[in-house]
């Protein structure tokens, strides 16, 4: 499909512009993070859509929920220095930075810990002259 023009975007030229679905476009349109303009019947995405959507799909990849996400979208345009939205930006971070800190640290204990279950089943095996290769 050919592009409406340097500035617009479809749907379907959206969504293979970012890697992404076009159900995934109309997600995030329906939780209204993003609102196309209409030609008719057709959406149409600027390039400003087109940021957020790239910010939207950054925030969740980052862990981010959509509450989160739309709370900082809506600094966006609220504060033309940006001063509050990037205040709120390196809070989240520095709160999913924590998070995931301590998922790591849980993730390590369990590991350790399938470790030792798995070297006691093998230690087991041997000892009634079985072979631990599964």
């Amino acid at each position: 499909m050919t592009k409406i023009d340097d500035r617009f975007y479809t749907v379907p030229e959206l969504a293979e512009n970012l890697g992404v679905t076009p159900r995934t476009i109309r997600f995030y349109e329906q939780k209204g993070l993003v609102a196309p303009q209409r030609a008719g019947t057709t959406r149409i995405y600027t390039r400003q859509d087109r940021a957020r959507m790239l910010i939207i799909l950054r925030g969740k990849r980052l862990g981010f929920t959509l509450k989160e996400i739309a709370d900082y979208l809506d600094l966006y345009g609220a504060d033309p220095t940006q001063a509050e939205q990037i205040r709120m930006l390196l809070t989240r971070v520095r709160e999913r930075i924590e998070a995931l800190e301590d998922q790591r640290q849980a993730l390590d204990v369990t590991l350790d810990e399938l470790r030792d279950i798995e070297q006691q089943s093998i230690d087991a095996l041997k000892e009634k002259g079985l072979d631990p290769v599964a």
